[in-house]
C-alpha cells in the first residue's frame, strides 16, 4: 500500500495558484481527506449539507522509484477512492482519470515511467457543491501499487461463486482470468487451494492455460467441498481461496509468469428473495435490521482508514443491527472486510443520482458517460464478500416515475446482472419526489389541502408515495428490480401484497421515530425482508435534520434554519464518537434483542419548553443520564423505553411512579398525539441517587418481573481513558480510538460536568481526529483540545512506527465542576512493526 511519502499542496497552473493560496507542499499519510482540515465557515456556497466546509482543490505528489528490472513488467495504481473528478499524472503527462469520487480503478502507468530512475506521481483532485452532504476532498481511500510480470492474474481476476448448496457438499466456481502482456506464447498452470476457516485445506484444483501473445482468457474450475461450514449473520465462516500461477515444465520464460499467490476470502452461501418467503440465506429466513451509514468517519473526516471502518462495523453490531445499507455509494474494501468477518449483511450502493442533478456541479453530467464503468467498478471489488447480498442502483432517483427513467432503471439493473448474477438487485425509491411533478393531482386525490398534508412531514411522503399516481407511476421501473427498495413508504406494504402479489420490498430508508411502529409491519408482511433506518451512525453535513428546536431559543432556531455552527446531522442511533443514544435501546427493544428496559432523560433545562419543530429524523433531547447538577427538586421527564405492560421508577429503592406502556396498533383519543410504542413518559422530580426502571408483564397474580435497569449520579467524577487497541501495529490501517470521559469512581457517566480537555501524545504516533459528539461547533478535528459533550470525547491515535506511546489527557476544570483545579490520566500503547 503507498500510504507514505505523499505531500498535498493547492494546485497551481502556469497563470497562478487555484483559489489564490500558496503552493507549499504539507506531508500526509493515506488515507487522507484534506478538506476536514479547511476552515468552515457560514458564507460557503454549499452551506449546511457540507457542514460548512468550502468547496477545494487540492494535488497529492509522490516520487516514485523505479527500478530497472521492472523494465517488461506492466505497473498499475490501484486507487480505490479519490473524491472527486481525479487526474493522474505521472511526470506531468495525463496518465488516468476518474469522475466519480467512490468507484476503484487502475491506472496503467507503465507508458510514462522512468526504468532505472524516479517518477513523480501528482494526483490532482477537486470537491464543492457536488454532493448533498459532506463529501470530503482527497485520496479518501487505500492507494496500492501493483506490478506484474507479463503473464499475471488481471486486478480482480479471481471471483469465487457458489453454484449450488447440498445436503452433504457445496459446489463452489471458481474464475480465474490471466493475461499475457509478453512477445511470445505462454503455457502456465493455474492451481487454485481452498482452505477452510480453520486452514485445512479442502479441495485442490490444477488446469493449464496457453494464452498468444496480448490475449487474456479465463480458466474454469469448480471445487467441491464436503460438508462446508457455511457463511451466515450467526456464524461468518470465511475460506481462502489461493490461486497460483506456475510456468510449465516446456516454457524457458519462468521469469515472465508471475508467481505471487492471489488469495482471497469467501464465504460459502447463497441469497433467494421471493413474497411469500421473505430474504433467505442458505434457505433459512433471515429480517434485515439494517443501518444506513454514510462514509465519512468523524473525527477523520471522509478518510476510511481500515480500523476505522472496522469500529463502526463492530458497533453497529453491538447495537443490534445485522445489516447496513452503503449510502449512497459502495462501501470501501476494509468496510466489507469488516462486514464479512463479522456477519453483517450489506446493501452495496451505487449511485445517488442519474441523469437530474440534485446539486449544482454532482455527477449527474457524468453520468451517461460513466454509469457502465462505475457499474463495473463497484461489482469488480464487492463480488467476492459475502456479506454483500444486494446490489443497489440508486437512492431517490427522481426520474423513476417517468418513462425515460423507467428505461434506465432497465439499462442499470440488467448491467448488474450481466457482471454478477447471483445477487438482487433494488433501487432506493423515494416514492413522493418521484410524483412531485403531479402534486395537484395527489392533493386532490386525498381529499386535503396542501397545508394540511405537509404538516406531518412524515404522513405527507407516505401519502404522496402510497397514492395512486405514485403507483402507476413507479410500476415500470420498479417491475426491473428483484427487490423494490421504498424510502419513507410504509403504507405501501400490504396494498402492494395485493396488488402486485410477485413484488418484494425491502424499507430501504425509514424514520429512526418510527421504528416502533415498521418493526411490526415487517414481522407481519412476508413480502417485506427489513427495514433500514436513517442513520446508523451520526455524520457531517446534511446538518440538524435530527434537531429538536424549542421555542424562544436562539440555539434551536439556529438547528431548524440549520445554522452555522451546526456541523452534524444528528440522527444516528450511535453518534460519530461510537456512542449509543437512546433511540439505539429503543430500537433494541422493539427488535426483540434487549429484556431490560432503557431510561432516558429529557434535558432538564428543556422542561416545559414548547418545542417548534422535530423532524421525523429525531428522536428527542433525550439522554441517558441521572446527573443533572444544579435541578435538584426541579421537575423532570423520563422516558422508559419496555417490551412490557407497565414501568415503575425507583429512586434508592423507594416507588416514585409507574406508568403503563403503550403497545402498538392501541387506539388513542381524538386529537390526542400517537403514543411511540413500548415508550412510557413519567413526569417526577429530579433528585440525585440511583434511578431504577422496573418491567412488569401481566396483570393481577400473573404479573411478574421481566427486567430492571438503573442510572446513578455521578458523585466528583475525573478524567478516565480507556482505548479500544493497546497493542497494535504501524501498518495503514491501524488505529487506537481513545475515550475520554467523565466518570466516578464508580464508573458512572458525568453528563453535567462538561469541560475543556487536552490531549498530548508522545512517541511514535500522532493525534490525528479529536472531537466530541456536539452537533453544532466550532472546534476543529485537527486540534488538540476540545469540550466534552455529555462527558464524553474521543481521540484517534494513528501510528508512525514501532515504539511506546502515551498518551496524556488533561484539563484545568472550570470551578463549576467537582473536578479537581489540574485533572490528569494517560494510557501507555504499544506499536509493533507491521
Amino acid at each position: 500500500m503507498l500510504d507514505r511519502g505523499w505531500t498535498i499542496r493547492t494546485p497551481v497552473g502556469p497563470f497562478a495558484a487555484v483559489n489564490g493560496e500558496g503552493a507549499a507542499a504539507v506531508p500526509v499519510r493515506l488515507p487522507h481527506d484534506a478538506m476536514r482540515d479547511l476552515d468552515r465557515s457560514p458564507d460557503v456556497p454549499s452551506k449546511g449539507a457540507s457542514a460548512y466546509y468550502p468547496p477545494a482543490a487540492f494535488t497529492y505528489l509522490r516520487t516514485l522509484d523505479v527500478p530497472a528490472e521492472w523494465r517488461g513488467r506492466r505497473v498499475r495504481l490501484e486507487i480505490e477512492g479519490a473524491f472527486r473528478r481525479a487526474q493522474v499524472f505521472v511526470d506531468d503527462e495525463l496518465a488516468g482519470n476518474r469522475a466519480d469520487g467512490y468507484a476503484r480503478f487502475f491506472v496503467d502507468l507503465t507508458p510514462y515511467l522512468r526504468w532505472g530512475g524516479t517518477s513523480e506521481l501528482r494526483i490532482e483532485v477537486r470537491a464543492g457543491e457536488d454532493s448533498r452532504w459532506y463529501s470530503g476532498c482527497g485520496l479518501h481511500r487505500p492507494v496500492r501499487l501493483h506490478v506484474d510480470r507479463p503473464v499475471h492474474i488481471v486486478p480482480d481476476g479471481v471471483r469465487v461463486v457458489t453454484e449450488r448448496i447440498e445436503e452433504d457438499q457445496a459446489v463452489v466456481a471458481v474464475t480465474t482470468t490471466v493475461a499475457n502482456d509478453g512477445p511470445a506464447t505462454a503455457t502456465v498452470r493455474v492451481a487454485t487451494d481452498l482452505a477452510a476457516p480453520d486452514g485445512t485445506i479442502v479441495e485442490h484444483a490444477d488446469t493449464p492455460l496457453t494464452l498468444a501473445p496480448g490475449e487474456t482468457a479465463p480458466v474454469r474450475q469448480r471445487l467441491y467441498v464436503a460438508d462446508p461450514a457455511l457463511w451466515s449473520p450467526d456464524s461468518p465462516a470465511l475460506y481462502a481461496t489461493t490461486v497460483r500461477l506456475t510456468a510449465t515444465e516446456t516454457d524457458h520464460s519462468a521469469d515472465e509468469v508471475e508467481t505471487q499467490p492471489h488469495e482471497v476470502r469467501v464465504g460459502i452461501r447463497t441469497v433467494t428473495v421471493d413474497p411469500r418467503k421473505g430474504l433467505r440465506i442458505n434457505g433459512e429466513p433471515i429480517l434485515l435490521r439494517g443501518a444506513c451509514v454514510h462514509h465519512d468517519n468523524g473525527a477523520l473526516g471522509a478518510a476510511a482508514i481500515g480500523r476505522a471502518e472496522e469500529r463502526r462495523v463492530e458497533l453497529l453490531r453491538d447495537a443490534g443491527f445485522n445489516a447496513i445499507r452503503a449510502a449512497h455509494n459502495p462501501l470501501s474494501t476494509a468496510m466489507l472486510d469488516a462486514c464479512d468477518r463479522l456477519g453483517v449483511l450489506v446493501m452495496d450502493e451505487a449511485f445517488d443520482q442519474w441523469t437530474r442533478a440534485k446539486t449544482p456541479y454532482d455527477p449527474a453530467f457524468e453520468f451517461p458517460q460513466w454509469w457502465r464503468d462505475d457499474l463495473a467498478a463497484m461489482v469488480a471489488k464487492d463480488a467476492n464478500h459475502p456479506s454483500v447480498i444486494m446490489y443497489s442502483i440508486g437512492n431517490e432517483i427522481a426520474e423513476v416515475g417517468s418513462a425515460h427513467g423507467a428505461r434506465w432503471a432497465r439499462l442499470l439493473a440488467e448491467e448488474v446482472r450481466r457482471l454478477d448474477p447471483t445477487r438482487p438487485v433494488t433501487n432506493g425509491v423515494n416514492v413522493a419526489l418521484a410524483v412531485l411533478d403531479e402534486l395537484a393531482a395527489v392533493i386532490a386525490e386525498s381529499g386535503k389541502g396542501l397545508n394540511e398534508m405537509l404538516s406531518d412531514m412524515g404522513a405527507a411522503m407516505n401519502a404522496l408515495a402510497c397514492s395512486d399516481v405514485a403507483t402507476r407511476r413507479i410500476e415500470e421501473s420498479s417491475a426491473a428490480l428483484d427487490v423494490l427498495g421504498l424510502n419513507y413508504a410504509e403504507g405501501r406494504y400490504g396494498p402492494d401484497a395485493e396488488a402486485f402479489p410477485h413484488r418484494v420490498l425491502v424499507g430501504s430508508e425509514t424514520f429512526p421515530s418510527q421504528i416502533g411502529v415498521l418493526w411490526p409491519m415487517v414481522e407481519t408482511h412476508a413480502n417485506v425482508i427489513g427495514d433500514f433506518t436513517w442513520t446508523g451512525w451520526d455524520y457531517l453535513g446534511e446538518v440538524g435534520i435530527g434537531a429538536t428546536a424549542y421555542a424562544d431559543d436562539p440555539d434551536a432556531v439556529a438547528a431548524l434554519e440549520r445554522e452555522f455552527p451546526w456541523r452534524f446531522a444528528w440522527c444516528g442511533d450511535l453518534d460519530v464518537t461510537g456512542h449509543r443514544r437512546p433511540v439505539s435501546y429503543y430500537r433494541e427493544i422493539v427488535f426483540g434483542r434487549r429484556a431490560d428496559p432503557h431510561i432516558a432523560v429529557v434535558r432538564p433545562e428543556r422542561h416545559g419548553q414548547r418545542v417548534t419543530m422535530q423532524s421525523p429524523w429525531a428522536w428527542g433531547d433525550t439522554v441517558s443520564s441521572w446527573t443533572w447538577p444544579g435541578h435538584e427538586g426541579e421537575p423532570i421527564t423520563v422516558e422508559v423505553a419496555a417490551a412490557a405492560d407497565e414501568v415503575e421508577l425507583l429512586l434508592d429503592g423507594q416507588p416514585v411512579a409507574r406508568a403503563a406502556v403503550p403497545q402498538a396498533g392501541e387506539p388513542v383519543d381524538a386529537g390526542a398525539p400517537n403514543p411511540t410504542p413500548l415508550l412510557a413518559r413519567i413526569e417526577t422530580v429530579y433528585r440525585p441517587g440511583t434511578l431504577t426502571a422496573v418491567a412488569w408483564r401481566g396483570v393481577g397474580d400473573a404479573r411478574h418481573e421481566v427486567g430492571r435497569w438503573s442510572l446513578a449520579t455521578a458523585i466528583d467524577p475525573g478524567l478516565v481513558i480507556t482505548t479500544d487497541r493497546t497493542e497494535l501495529t504501524d501498518a495503514a490501517d491501524q488505529l487506537a480510538h481513545v475515550a475520554i470521559e467523565l466518570r466516578d469512581a464508580a464508573g458512572t457517566l458525568a453528563t453535567g460536568h462538561d469541560t475543556e480537555v487536552t490531549v498530548t501524545v508522545e512517541g511514535p504516533a500522532e493525534l490525528v481526529g479529536l472531537t466530541s459528539a456536539r452537533p453544532a461547533s466550532t472546534e476543529r478535528f485537527d486540534g488538540d483540545t476540545v469540550t466534552t459533550y455529555d462527558g464524553r470525547v474521543l481521540a484517534v491515535i494513528r501510528p508512525t512506527g514501532p515504539g511506546a506511546v502515551r498518551v496524556t489527557v488533561s484539563t484545568a476544570a472550570a470551578a463549576a465542576t467537582s473536578l479537581t483545579a489540574t485533572s490528569l490520566a494517560a494510557t501507555d500503547i504499544v506499536v509493533l512493526p507491521a
